[in-house]
C-alpha cells in the first residue's frame, strides 16, 4: 500500500481506534473534509489496514443516485442476510415507523451476531448520502457500539455550500461515543513532492504552476498530473496552459466539475459567477508585473474602498449575478480561501488559484449564460466604481447592453489603453463599443478612433472603417476629422493621389464652413507631392485679383506660408518667429490647431528657439488626442527627433524605436526623419557599419520624391564621406539640394548640403567650385541670421578661402556659436580654426582649440570629430613621435580617467555622470584603453593600472 501525502496521522489514529474496537470498546470514527481532500484514499487504506489485523470488513459507498432507495446502506453491508428489511409488516395495519423500528432492532441483531463472530471494521463512504432509514439506523448504532468490537468509519463531506446543509451524522450524539477528524488542505511541500515524483525534471517554476492549480486539492492535483502526463506534456520547463482546451485527456476538469455538482447548484453558481467576474478583470488589457507566487496581481478594481469593502463589493456582485444570499457568498469565499481554491488579493477580493482552475470552473456554462453574467457584473461594477478599465473588459466579453454608458466606458478604456501603449487592447474595446447602439456621429467617432488604429497593423481594415466614418451624416467637424484621416491612412499606403481626390471630392459638403474648407485645403497642401511649392502656387493665386487678399487665408495656410519663406530664404528667423507668435495669439480652430503648432514647432527649431519648439510639440500632440490618424502626428514625432539630434543627444535620437528599422516608416514609404537622424547620430559616434546596415535597408530609387528621401540622402552623404569617399558623397549632397531647390527650398536649414558639398570639394582638391557653394550658403545664411547657420556657413568658407582671411572667418564662426545650442557644429568650428592655425604655424593655438574640440566632442559622444581633432594634434606635435602605443602610458588623458574610475567599481552610468560625458563615450574609451592595456575584463583593470593619486577620482568628477 502506497502511503497517502500527509495522512499518516489521520491513518494512526484509525489503527488506535481500530484496537481499542479490537478490545470491545467500539464506537464512530467521523472522517470529515471538504470535496476531494481524500476520504475515500484514507478510508480504503484504513480497511486494508483493519483487515491485516483480523478484523472483518464491512463496506458501502452511498451515491446520491441510490440516495432514494430504502435500506440501500444496509443492503451494501450485509447482502441478502439483511433481505427482511424489504419484507412488509405482517399485521398491515401496523404503524411505518413502528416497523422501521422493528427493522432496526433486526439488524442491530445481526451486528451483534457479526461481531461475535470477529472484530467488526464498518466502512460507510460518503454517509451524507446515504437513504434516511439507513443512516438513522446508523446514528442509532453509534449509540450502542461502545461495548462491543466495532468500529463504525463514516467519511462525510464538510464543506461551506451555499444551500446550508443539513445535519452531520454525529449530530446529537454524546462526543465519548463519536470521535470527529477533519482533513486539511495538502501543504505545498506535500504537493510539491507528488509533482516532483511525476515530473522530476520540471524547473521550479513549472512545478509552482502545477501546486498553484492543484490548490491544496488532491483530486485535482493527480487529475492534472495525469493530463500532463497523458497528453505527452513531458517538457518540464513549459508553461502551465491557461485553458482546460490544452489538456488531454480531460481528467482535471471533469474533477472541477464533480467538485461543483457535489456542491449543490447553488454553490456552482456562484463558484462560477466568481469566475466571470475574475475573467472581465484578466482581459482588461493592463500589463501587469507578476507577483512573488508568480501570478499577475489584480488591478486595484475598486479605487478609493477599503480592502474590507472591496470584499463585500465583489460578495454583492457575486450575489447578484449568481441569485444567491450574499452573506453567504461572503462566507463562501472565505472557506474557500482556507481550502486554498481560492487567493485574496492584497486590495481585498478573491480569486481563484490558477487561471487554469478558474476556465475549469467557467467551462460548465453556456456562452449565452457567461454574456449574461458579464454584463451583470459590468452594471454593478459601474454602480461600485470600479475601474473602468476592469468594466470594459466585462462589457467586451458581454451581451449588448443598449445604454449610453456602455459605450463610454468602452471608449474611456480604449484611451486608457493608447496612453499606456497597449493599441490592442484599445482595438478591442472599440470593435465592442460598435456592437452598441448609437447615434450616427457618436458611431462616426468611435470609427474614426478605430480606424486610426487598425491602420497601423490592418490598413484595409482601417481604411474601410475611415471611409465609413466619412460617409455618415453628422456635423461639419465630424467630417472633417474623418476626412483627415482617411486622407492621412491612403498616404500612408502610398495612395496618396486617391487621398487629395477624398479631400477634393468632399469639400462641397463643408460649403457652408469656409473655415473648414481652409483647414481641409492645408491638410491637401501638406500632403501634396509639390508640397511647399503647391503651397507658394495656392497662396499667390488667392493673394490675386481673383483670390482676395492674404486675410482670406486660414491661420493654417498663412503659417504654412511662414515655413515656405524660411525655406526659400526670403525672411529672417527673428521676422518669422514674430509672425508665428502672432498666428499663434489669435483664436484657433481645435482641428487646425496640430497644423498651427506643428508648423510653428518646425520653424522654431529651424531658428534655434529649441525650448520653444518642443513646448508647440507637446501642444500640437495634445491636440491631436490619443486617436486621431492625422498627418501632424509622424511630422511631431519627427520634430521631436530632430530637436534632440539639434542638441547632439545621440542616445536620444538612436533611443527611437522607429530609429533602426529598416523598410517602409510608419507615415508612409521610404525613410523617415527618424531614420534619418539615426544614421548622422551612427556616423558621429563612429559606428558606421550599423549605419550603413540602416542605409543599406532602402532603395532611394522607388522612394517617393519627399522631404524625407532628401534628408536621407544628405545622412547617406554624410556616411560615405565618413568612410573616405568624398565622390559618392558629393552626388548624394548635390542631388539632395537639386531636390530641394525644385520645391523652391533654396536655404539649406533642412539638410545643410551646401557646407558638407563644398567640404567634399575640398577634399577631392577643388577649392574654387567649394567656394562658389560657401558663399551662397554664407549669404542665405546672413538672411535667416541665425548663430548656427552663420557660424556653419562662416567655417566652411574660411576653410575654402584658407590663409589669414579664412583664419579669420573661422574664429568669427567659433565666436558665434559658442554659447548657442549649436550641437556639434562648434566642435567642428574649432577643428577648421585649429587646422588652418596649424597651416600658419601658429601650433600653440592651434592645440589650444583642437583640445578645446576633444573635450566639447567627448561630451557629446562626437567619436567621429574627437578622432579627427586627436589625429590634427598629432600631427601637430602634441604627442612626440616616439610615444608609447601600449600599455598605461599609451591611455590619453581621458582614456585615463575613464579607465581609473572603472577600476575603482564605478559603473559606466556613473562614470558618464561624473566626467558629464555621454555613456557611449565612456564605452568607446574603455575599449580604447583594453586594446592598450592588452586586457579583456574590468576586472582586470586594478592589476594593469597604476594606483590613481588621492582625490583623483574627485578631481575628474
Amino acid at each position: 500500500m502506497e502511503p497517502l501525502s500527509e495522512r499518516d496521522d489521520a491513518l494512526r489514529l484509525l489503527a488506535a481506534e481500530a484496537e481499542r474496537a479490537r478490545e470491545g470498546s467500539g464506537r464512530l470514527f467521523l472522517l470529515r473534509g471538504a470535496t476531494g481532500t481524500g476520504r475515500t484514499a484514507l478510508l480504503r487504506a484504513a480497511a486494508q489496514q483493519a483487515a491485516a489485523r483480523n478484523m472483518w470488513v464491512l463496506r458501502a459507498r452511498c451515491t446520491p443516485e441510490n440516495s432514494g432507495t430504502e435500506w440501500g446502506v444496509v443492503h451494501q453491508l450485509f447482502g441478502a442476510e439483511a433481505d427482511f428489511v424489504d419484507d412488509p409488516p405482517a399485521d398491515p395495519g401496523t404503524p411505518r415507523a413502528a416497523h422501521h423500528r422493528t427493522q432496526s432492532a433486526l439488524l442491530w441483531r445481526l451486528l451483534e451476531t457479526y461481531a461475535a463472530e470477529a472484530p467488526l471494521f464498518v466502512a460507510v463512504d460518503d454517509v451524507h448520502a446515504a437513504d434516511p432509514l439507513s443512516r438513522r439506523w446508523l446514528a442509532e448504532a453509534a449509540r450502542l457500539v461502545d461495548g462491543l468490537p466495532v468500529l463504525l468509519v463514516v467519511t462525510e463531506r464538510s464543506q461551506y455550500d451555499i444551500d446550508p446543509p443539513g445535519a452531520g451524522i454525529a449530530h446529537g450524539l454524546s462526543p465519548a461515543l463519536a470521535r470527529t477528524h477533519t482533513l486539511a488542505p495538502l501543504s505545498d511541500g506535500a504537493a510539491t513532492d507528488l509533482v516532483r515524483a511525476a515530473f522530476p525534471e520540471a524547473t521550479p517554476e513549472r512545478v509552482a504552476d502545477c501546486v498553484r492549480a492543484g490548490a491544496g486539492n488532491p483530486l485535482l492535483l493527480h487529475a492534472l498530473l495525469e493530463d500532463l502526463s497523458s497528453g505527452g506534456t513531458t517538457d518540464g520547463s513549459a508553461p502551465l496552459p491557461d485553458t482546460c482546451a490544452a489538456l488531454y485527456p480531460g481528467a482535471y476538469p471533469d474533477a472541477v466539475s464533480w467538485w461543483l455538482a457535489g456542491a449543490g447548484a447553488a454553490t456552482a453558481q456562484v463558484a462560477r459567477s466568481l469566475a466571470v467576474l475574475e475573467s472581465g478583470e484578466a482581459d482588461a488589457g493592463a500589463a501587469r508585473a507578476p507577483s512573488a507566487d508568480g501570478t499577475a496581481p489584480a488591478r486595484n478594481r475598486y479605487p478609493g474602498c477599503r480592502p474590507a469593502e472591496r470584499r463585500d463589493i465583489q460578495a454583492r456582485i457575486i450575489a447578484r449575478t449568481a441569485q444567491a444570499d450574499p452573506d453567504r457568498v461572503a462566507g463562501w469565499l472565505t472557506a474557500m480561501t482556507r481550502l486554498g481554491l481560492l487567493r485574496q488579493d492584497a486590495d481585498g477580493p478573491h480569486r481563484y488559484a490558477h487561471p487554469l482552475l478558474r476556465d475549469a470552473v467557467l467551462s460548465g456554462w453556456t456562452s449565452g449564460r457567461r454574456r449574461a453574467a458579464h454584463r451583470t457584473a459590468a452594471e454593478e461594477l459601474m454602480r461600485g466604481g470600479a475601474e473602468v478599465a476592469v468594466v470594459a473588459g466585462h462589457l467586451s466579453h458581454a451581451s449588448a447592453v443598449a445604454e449610453s454608458w456602455a459605450v463610454d466606458v468602452l471608449v474611456e478604456a480604449a484611451a486608457g489603453e493608447v496612453r499606456a501603449g497597449r493599441p490592442r487592447g484599445a482595438v478591442a474595446f472599440l470593435r465592442r463599443a460598435l456592437d452598441e447602439p448609437m447615434a450616427p456621429v457618436r458611431r462616426a467617432t468611435v470609427l474614426i478612433q478605430l480606424g486610426s488604429l487598425e491602420c497601423a497593423e490592418y490598413p484595409s481594415g482601417g481604411i474601410a472603417r475611415l471611409a465609413e466614418a466619412v460617409r455618415l451624416p453628422g456635423g461639419s467637424r465630424d467630417l472633417v476629422r474623418a476626412m483627415v484621416a482617411l486622407a492621412t491612412a491612403l498616404v500612408r499606403s502610398g495612395e496618396t493621389r486617391a487621398a487629395l481626390r477624398v479631400l477634393r471630392e468632399e469639400e462641397p459638403r463643408l460649403a457652408d464652413r469656409p473655415d473648414l474648407v481652409r483647414t481641409l485645403r492645408a491638410v491637401a497642401l501638406l500632403m501634396s507631392d509639390e508640397e511647399l511649392g503647391a503651397l507658394r502656387k495656392e497662396y499667390r493665386r488667392r493673394s490675386g485679383p481673383d483670390g482676395g487678399t492674404t486675410d482670406l487665408l486660414g491661420a493654417a495656410h498663412r503659417i504654412l506660408n511662414v515655413r515656405y519663406e524660411a525655406t526659400a530664404g526670403l525672411i529672417s528667423a527673428r521676422d518669422a518667429m514674430a509672425q508665428i507668435r502672432t498666428l499663434l495669439e489669435g483664436p484657433a480652430d481645435p482641428i487646425a490647431e496640430p497644423f498651427l503648432f506643428g508648423t510653428a514647432a518646425a520653424v522654431a527649431h529651424w531658428a534655434d528657439e529649441l525650448d520653444e519648439a518642443e513646448r508647440l510639440v507637446r501642444r500640437a500632440l495634445d491636440a491631436l488626442g490619443p486617436f486621431l490618424l492625422h498627418p501632424m502626428h509622424h511630422v511631431l514625432l519627427d520634430l521631436r527627433v530632430d530637436l534632440a539630434a539639434a542638441r547632439a543627444d545621440f542616445d536620444t535620437v538612436l533611443a527611437d524605436p522607429r530609429a533602426r528599422s529598416s523598410g517602409a516608416g510608419p507615415s508612409g514609404p521610404g525613410p523617415t526623419s527618424a531614420h534619418t537622424q539615426a544614421v548622422i547620430a551612427l556616423v558621429e559616434t563612429g559606428r558606421l557599419e550599423e549605419a550603413a546596415r540602416l542605409v543599406d535597408g532602402f532603395d532611394l530609387r522607388t522612394a517617393p520624391d519627399s522631404w524625407r528621401t532628401h534628408r536621407f540622402l544628405y545622412a547617406r552623404g554624410l556616411l560615405r564621406a565618413a568612410a573616405g569617399d568624398p565622390a559618392a558623397a558629393l552626388d548624394d549632397f548635390m542631388e539632395c539640394g537639386r531636390r530641394q531647390a525644385a520645391r523652391e527650398a533654396f536655404r539649406s536649414v533642412v539638410a545643410p548640403w551646401r557646407v558638407a558639398a563644398a567640404e567634399c570639394e575640398l577634399a577631392l582638391g577643388r577649392p574654387r567650385e567649394a567656394l562658389v557653394l560657401a558663399e551662397e550658403e554664407l549669404r542665405l545664411a546672413e538672411v535667416w541670421h541665425t548663430p548656427r547657420v552663420r557660424g556653419r556657413a562662416l567655417r566652411v568658407l574660411g576653410e575654402a578661402t584658407g590663409g589669414r582671411r579664412g583664419l579669420e572667418l573661422t574664429g568669427r564662426a567659433v565666436g558665434l556659436l559658442r554659447g548657442e545650442p549649436a550641437g556639434t557644429e562648434l566642435v567642428s568650428a574649432l577643428i577648421s580654426h585649429g587646422r588652418l592655425l596649424h597651416a600658419l604655424r601658429e601650433r600653440s593655438r592651434a592645440r589650444e582649440s583642437l583640445r578645446e574640440a576633444v573635450e566639447r566632442a567627448e561630451r557629446l559622444g562626437a567619436v567621429r570629430l574627437r578622432t579627427v581633432a586627436e589625429e590634427l594634434l598629432r600631427e601637430g606635435g602634441a604627442r612626440r613621435a616616439g610615444a608609447p602605443r601600449t600599455g598605461p602610458a599609451a591611455l590619453t588623458g581621458s582614456e585615463r580617467r575613464v579607465a581609473g574610475l572603472a577600476a575603482e567599481g564605478r559603473t559606466n552610468a556613473e562614470i558618464a555622470a561624473l566626467l558629464h560625458l555621454a555613456r557611449r563615450t565612456v564605452e568607446t574609451h574603455l575599449t580604447a584603453a583594453y586594446r592598450k592595456l592588452g586586457i579583456t575584463r574590468r576586472t582586470e583593470l586594478p592589476r594593469v593600472l597604476p594606483p590613481t593619486p588621492p582625490g583623483a577620482s574627485a578631481r575628474a568628477g
